[in-house]
């Protein structure tokens, strides 16, 4: 009895062993399987852990760039392109005010794109992409059609400077937040990639509205670019896709964002950068053409040619990004100062 006893525990025992040696067998082979099949649930599959992992490459992943790269291109784009509106404007064929007021329609815009944000960013969490998308996409063209009737000062600015701002600022969070969960390792590059919209933006918005000017009137100007703005965002409205939710949609205002000192240093250095950027592209133009420094045409044209130059700041120090990290990448190292000799 016992001898038999003591055979039915070898065999047990020996049962378990292989069995355990086909589970890590098992493992080895197919740990993802083997991950799937021990996370469920009496009740069924366990919840995500996390969201998946960004292909970092691939026909979808791609798509994605070109359409932020059509976002940017309507949004920083049109922004970019102001210093020709600035230069139109003051002429006063279409209403008389000085270069400051003038400015305050850019100014509006520029505003109003990132503001925006405030709120297009809770919006996106909880999965409205494609409202954001459509409503951005049609006030932007609104924007510019209803510009081509302006004919005063508070028209402009509440179509270029609030319209088309606001419509700015609901496209661009997404275009910055789709392209993470694609991309991780070159991110950097797909989002330099997306950014060069807004130099391309910068400089055909530029070329077409200075050259329809001498062709036909300003109204007809602005359509021209209310329609290419129409053209260019249908391909985000119809091939952008957001891979995932977050899993806690972020509040309107994070208070305790206000408490990470290196963050708030970082928003208040950038904003610093930002308030001097945009007063030399708006009055670089109308400068050249009031000092007499250049003809009227190429006064025009010096938007364009800075836009194609920011072209490569947009994507060289992005790409490089990838490989030192970004803060390193936004400024290059100095050489240290030659050394003195010593006094004898």
């Amino acid at each position: 009895m016992a001898a038999t006893t003591a055979a039915q525990r070898r065999d047990t025992s020996k049962e378990l062993s292989e069995s355990d040696t086909m589970r890590d067998e098992a493992m080895i082979s197919d740990p993802e399987k083997t991950t799937d099949a021990s996370a469920k649930t009496p009740n069924g599959p366990s919840p995500a852990s996390g969201p998946p992992a960004p292909p970092n490459g691939g026909l979808a992943a791609w798509v994605q760039v070109a359409a932020s790269f059509a976002i940017f291109f309507n949004t920083w784009g049109m922004l970019n392109t102001f210093g020709v509106f600035q230069t139109y404007y003051e002429t006063g064929a279409l209403f008389t005010e000085s270069s400051s007021n003038i400015s305050w329609i850019g100014s509006i815009q520029s505003y109003c794109l990132l503001l925006t944000g405030i709120i297009a960013g809770p919006i996106y969490d909880r999965g409205y992409l494609r409202s954001l998308l459509t409503v951005g996409s049609f006030m932007i063209v609104f924007g510019f059609m209803m510009l081509s009737l302006a004919t005063t000062y508070w028209q402009a600015i509440l179509a270029q400077g609030f319209c088309v701002g606001i419509g700015a600022g609901l496209l661009f969070v997404p275009s910055l937040a789709v392209l993470p969960a694609y991309f991780s390792t070159r991110l950097g590059v797909a989002i330099g990639l997306a950014a060069s919209g807004s130099s391309f933006g910068g400089v055909i918005y530029p070329i077409v509205f200075y050259k329809l000017l001498q062709q036909t009137t300003f109204g007809w100007a602005v359509r021209a670019i209310g329609f290419i703005a129409l053209a260019t965002l249908l391909v985000p409205i119809f091939f952008m896709q957001q891979r995932f939710k977050p899993a806690k949609p972020r509040d309107v205002l994070d208070w305790t964002a206000f408490t990470d000192f290196p963050f708030i240093s970082f928003i208040l250095f950038t904003m610093t950068g930002f308030i001097g950027l945009y007063v030399m592209l708006f009055y670089l133009s109308y400068f050249a053409f009031a000092s007499g420094a250049t003809t009227a045409e190429m006064a025009f044209y010096l938007v364009p040619i800075l836009n194609v130059a920011s072209m490569l700041g947009r994507t060289l120090p992005n790409a490089l990004s990838d490989k030192i990290g970004p803060l390193n990448s936004t400024y290059l190292p100095s050489p240290p100062p030659p050394s003195r000799p010593h006094p004898q």
